[in-house]
């Protein structure tokens, strides 16, 4: 399921969606002070493009002036607009698997610095 479910996510969104963190995460390297905030941008790009079969894994209390310069800057709305697509895909029983997608990136979205991701066992 995982290659398949990798397969499915990349065609249908998966590609746009990582080149938008991707240039997103330039956007935010062109000065110095957004560096760490790009180079978030970068890891949510990685974990955009093939999803199934990774855990994030996160830790607030690691940077936390970082996470909530974050959420006000833009964390918030990528968080709700991924659990707003979970949601639209989990009433179907088809999309239920890539809903979950979408709160895993919803959670790395929302607190990404001190988070990790990591492939599942």
């Amino acid at each position: 399921m995982k290659t398949l479910g990798n397969i499915i996510w990349f065609l249908f969104g998966g590609l746009l969606s990582a080149i938008s963190w991707f240039l997103a995460g330039v956007l935010w390297c062109i000065t110095i002070i957004g560096i760490p905030f790009g180079k978030q941008c970068f890891k949510i790009a990685g974990l955009v493009l093939f999803p199934f079969g990774k855990v994030v894994k996160t830790d607030f209390g690691k940077h936390p002036i970082a996470n909530i310069i974050w959420i006000i800057f833009g964390g918030l709305g990528f968080a709700i607009s991924y659990i707003v697509l979970g949601v639209i895909y989990c009433i179907t029983i088809i999309g239920i698997p890539f809903g979950k997608q979408c709160f895993k990136l919803a959670t790395l979205g929302l607190i990404p610095f001190g988070a990790t991701v990591e492939s599942a066992q």
